[in-house]
């Protein structure tokens, strides 16, 4: 029974592999004596809505710059007002903030990188699949400095759409609340107006501050401003003297910009302002072809390891050849649906994985034919197979996820990007000769019994 239930389970999880494997607007077309069928299928798009949680989800493959273009940046960090000997920390954290926003958006495989000459601060950005630069601008460009300010010495009311209202908010002072102070910022939908709210948090000193601007402006406005823009207009009043560091930034703004906002100010404010200096859309330089060719490559070299399997252990080859072609499915539907960005490298690192996925029924077949010449039944060779030679699968392929964890965490870019594919493949590949191979096996022994 448990054995069926794992062929159940398989079974579901492949199906469901295959479907999101299906390539964009992929026309399936056949006919059989007087039956056609002409359909235009795509992977499906998964919208899901809980509460005022939406998931949005479409099942697509993301290539890197190299396959796919992008867009090309080069910022350079304005010096002016930092100290000579600050200059360095400031341009590491430069880079640092542009690249953590870079990745909260998702793109897995950006290059950002240094590169100073004499007293020119400069900051290198590649992003594959952007090739909207004003949209990758406002990505890593924005400085992002938040500041509270309260109101300056006009008299009209910044709450009436008044002209002197206007230069009310334009005369609004800083108060020392800036963005440092900030420990979280997360949307929230307000439960009366329905509408999104970014929610703030801030650390100690930031809450110590903020209850004494409060407290000194009831009454009064207080202006949220991000990169000397107001972030609400009118202003908000301030009812009561607010403690314990929590304030909401609300107005006439959408889910996505809350959400966008939300970002940059937990990816950290700039600690110089940033200004581009050159951009441009870069095409692929591999392209189509080279990613036709490398799943050719793919395809090839899953058959060559398929006819090996079947030729060497016969029936138990062909058992492991099912499950590599589950392992390939499965594979490449992890990498849709958690947005991995595949470049060439990355593509290699799953090809490369393909060979590796099969070690492991190599070594379980190797025991259980031992088992079976010390006078064993196949049933029993089969489970002292997998038994005995697990310790040895399960260390092979902790030095291998090592060696990716080292990959991953000191290289950049394309590196990362062959050190995810390789990991992802290494994992799979464990549930694909430990469950699908051992499952398949007792199913077919158990009948032959």
């Amino acid at each position: 029974m448990k054995s069926l239930r794992l062929l159940w389970f398989i079974a579901i999880i492949t199906i469901f592999a295959f479907i999101t494997d299906l390539p964009q607007n992929y026309r399936f077309k056949f006919s059989i004596g007087s039956i056609k069928v002409d359909r235009l299928i795509s992977p499906p798009i998964l919208d899901l809505r809980l509460g005022s949680l939406i998931l949005h989800k479409d099942f697509t493959t993301r290539y890197g710059l190299d396959l796919s273009g992008g867009t090309h940046l080069v910022l350079e960090a304005d010096m002016k007002d930092v100290a000579t000997v600050d200059r360095k920390d400031a341009y590491d954290s430069a880079r640092n903030v542009i690249e953590r926003r870079v990745n909260l958006y998702g793109l897995t495989e950006p290059i950002v990188q240094q590169a100073k000459s004499g007293d020119s601060y400069r900051i290198i950005v590649e992003l594959p699949g952007i090739t909207n630069i004003n949209q990758a601008i406002d990505l890593v460009g924005k400085t992002a400095q938040l500041d509270f300010r309260e109101e300056g010495t006009q008299s009209a009311k910044a709450t009436e759409a008044t002209t002197a209202a206007i230069l009310d908010i334009l005369s609004m002072q800083k108060t020392g609340l800036t963005g440092k102070n900030l420990k979280k910022a997360q949307v929230n939908i307000n439960t009366q107006s329905g509408r999104p709210e970014v929610a703030l948090e801030f650390d100690n000193e930031g809450a110590k501050i903020f209850e004494t601007i409060t407290g000194r402006n009831v009454g009064k406005p207080l202006g949220i401003f991000l990169d000397d823009q107001i972030l609400s207009y009118p202003a908000p009043i301030v009812q009561s003297t607010i403690s314990g560091g929590l304030a909401v930034i609300s107005g006439q703004f959408s889910t996505s910009y809350a959400k966008q906002l939300a970002v940059a100010l937990n990816a950290g404010a700039l600690p110089v302002p940033i200004k581009v200096i050159e951009q441009r859309n870069i095409g692929a330089t591999l392209g189509q072809e080279s990613i036709q060719k490398s799943f050719i490559a793919g395809g090839i070299g899953l058959l060559i390891v398929g006819i090996f399997m079947i030729v060497s252990y016969g029936l138990l080859g062909l058992v492991a050849d099912v499950a590599l072609v589950t392992y390939a499915l499965l594979v490449f539907s992890i990498f849709r649906i958690g947005s991995v960005t595949l470049t060439l490298a990355g593509i290699a690192g799953f090809i490369l994985s393909i060979g590796m996925a099969v070690d492991a029924n190599i070594l379980i077949f190797e025991r259980m034919k031992e088992e079976i010449r010390w006078g064993k039944d196949r049933m029993t060779a089969l489970s002292l197979g997998f038994d005995r030679a697990f310790p040895s699968v399960r260390d092979s392929n902790i030095s291998s996820l090592i060696t990716c964890g080292i990959l991953y965490w000191f290289g950049s870019g394309v590196v990362r990007g062959f050190a995810i594919t390789l990991a992802i493949g290494i994992l799979v590949s464990l549930f694909s000769a430990i469950t699908v191979t051992r499952t398949f096996l007792r199913l077919i022994y158990r009948d032959n019994n």
